[in-house]
């Protein structure tokens, strides 16, 4: 999909897809995903299938036995886990590599995680929830990668993301809200996830999905998934207030959410 034009006048440069998520994309494609074609594909890359190794092995998946191989990743972590760790080393491919960027990564594996968990708990379109929350935060890796001296101070010193996006916008006609949605449209993410990334500052800040945005339940599993990472304390708060709006059960909402929390939190423990 092409970038929006806007963000071409204003030169900021988005990334293309790595070649090794398009492939995984047209795999991904396919209804019937071969769990033997996908572990091949990510054993064509060394550096990818490390990453694979490292992450199935992290305490956040929270298995008992040491994976020893990307086949027994596969199918330890099935098509979306793996699918998710694979986006992610290609976003962290696409930019540079450096210590301010590496809490934006951190915040993308845990949050994508979550609304992947808590979408397959409420079958709410997993894939398209653990895509949303990986790229979240990606346009602060754009505009990191395109004016780091001004970025990086302007990055460090903002209380909150609705105050870096009012800053964002002053420095460069657009905000990190607006250019994530375009990588996620480029690299060929579905609508539902695109819409979750543009809205999701307004979203946590303010609570309130957006009335056009398709499949708004992903909107408030990034809702969700903020609250446990900011804040365990207010999830019950933000159920009521997302839960109804996505026309989702808030019961349901609430123990599905709890339940992955725990799950994570036992994972963690077990270091």
């Amino acid at each position: 999909m092409p970038v929006d034009p806007k963000l071409r006048s204003l030169n900021i440069d988005v990334p293309a897809q790595p070649e090794v998520l398009v492939k995984l994309s047209l795999l991904l494609a396919d209804d019937e995903v071969d769990l033997p074609t996908l572990g091949r594909l990510v054993e064509s890359d060394m550096a990818l299938a490390a990453a694979v190794m490292k992450a199935v092995n992290s305490s956040l998946y929270g298995l008992k036995g040491r994976v020893q191989s990307v086949q027994q990743a596969v199918m330890y972590l099935g098509t979306r886990e793996v699918a998710a760790v694979t986006f992610e080393f290609g976003l962290r491919a696409v930019f540079p590599a450096v210590p301010e960027l590496e809490p934006v990564w951190q915040r993308a594996s845990v949050r994508g995680l979550l609304m992947g968990r808590i979408g397959q708990a409420l079958s709410v379109d997993p894939w398209g929830a653990h895509s949303a929350g990986l790229f979240e935060e990606c346009g602060k890796a754009v505009l990191y990668k395109h004016a780091p001296e001004v970025y990086q101070p302007m990055l460090a010193s903002s209380a909150n993301d609705m105050e870096l996006v009012e800053r964002e916008y002053e420095a460069f006609g657009v905000s990190h809200d607006s250019l994530g949605a375009s990588l996620c449209e480029s690299w060929g993410l579905g609508q539902a996830a695109v819409a979750s990334v543009r809205h999701h500052v307004r979203v946590n800040a303010l609570r309130q999905l957006p009335a056009q945005a398709p499949r708004r339940a992903i909107c408030a599993l990034s809702a969700l998934a903020n609250a446990l990472m900011t804040d365990p304390d207010s999830l019950e708060e933000v159920a009521q207030h997302v839960a109804p709006q996505a026309m989702l059960d808030q019961t349901l909402v609430l123990r599905g959410a709890r339940k992955v929390q725990q799950q994570i939190e036992d994972a963690t423990a077990r270091g």
